[in-house]
């Protein structure tokens, strides 16, 4: 079985929100309220329980480019933004339960049957996408839509892109296909294109991978995410440091009383 990702293109975004729409319809997740964020037509805000797939608007000083981007005006860019599917994944190495697993495809799936609400993995998220469900207290995300790709569908999200923004095929061929669009955009004038995997971090790549255009940081893609658990073994070390001080204190304390 291949191992599959979607690799998300801003410059190609034109921020019509048909995958969000596309996402909800075949999943059947709930609205996400309809309040008014102030936010340009962003009301969904950031991902979440019942946002599996976000469209962020960004909005840049003026800079030339393509795209309908003059070079006196402000320039608004769109990006579809999506549970990362990390090759080392801080909500699976964190879930107590085993509800969070690894499917053949590559992707990172909870399983909400099996999910106790424990929120271990919302913290343990270093992209900040996993969410409790407040009515019923169970973890909700991006299932890479794994009931279509088990029927050999492609996700919802990637179907209804109207742009191909967001396409969908095997990692390694994408990735390929994300440096040659890169230098393509390069060769265009399109200087601070730059392509995030996170492949140089302890989340290990993942697979939703993205092409953006300037600091990746405002397309709430962190420049060094880390997963948790590398921290486990100077937690340990600090946690026996400081047991090995307290019973020395202790048996100091005996050996001073017996002394009198």
């Amino acid at each position: 079985m291949s191992r599959t990702a979607f690799l998300t293109d801003s410059t190609l975004c034109i921020g019509c929100k048909a995958c969000e729409v596309a996402c909800k319809e075949w999943n059947g997740v709930g609205e996400d309220g309809l309040e008014w964020s102030g936010f340009s037509y962003d009301n969904t805000g950031a991902l979440g329980h019942s946002t599996w797939r976000h469209v962020k608007f960004v909005e840049h000083a003026p800079q030339p480019g393509f795209g309908g981007n003059a070079p006196e005006l402000n320039s608004w860019a769109f990006s579809s933004d999506v549970c990362k599917h990390c090759e080392n994944a801080g909500c699976l190495e964190a879930c107590p339960t085993g509800a969070i697993v690894r499917t053949e495809f590559g992707g990172v799936y909870v399983q909400p049957d099996i999910c106790n609400g424990c929120a271990y993995c919302v913290i343990a998220c270093p992209f900040g996408v996993v969410e409790r469900n407040r009515d019923d207290g169970r973890a909700f995300k991006c299932t890479f839509c794994y009931d279509r790709q088990k029927a050999g569908l492609v996700p919802a999200c990637a179907k209804a892109c109207p742009t191909e923004s967001i396409k969908f095929g095997e990692i390694e061929s994408l990735r390929v296909k994300a440096q040659e669009r890169v230098e393509e955009l390069h060769q265009r004038g399109v200087k601070d294109a730059t392509f995030y995997d996170a492949g140089n971090t302890s989340v290990g790549g993942t697979h939703a991978m993205f092409i953006v255009r300037g600091d990746p940081r405002s397309y709430n893609l962190p420049s060094k995410p880390e997963v948790p658990t590398i921290y486990l073994k100077k937690g340990w070390t600090s946690s026996v440091i400081g047991a090995a001080l307290l019973l020395g204190g202790t048996l100091l304390a005996f050996l001073a009383d017996g002394e009198r």
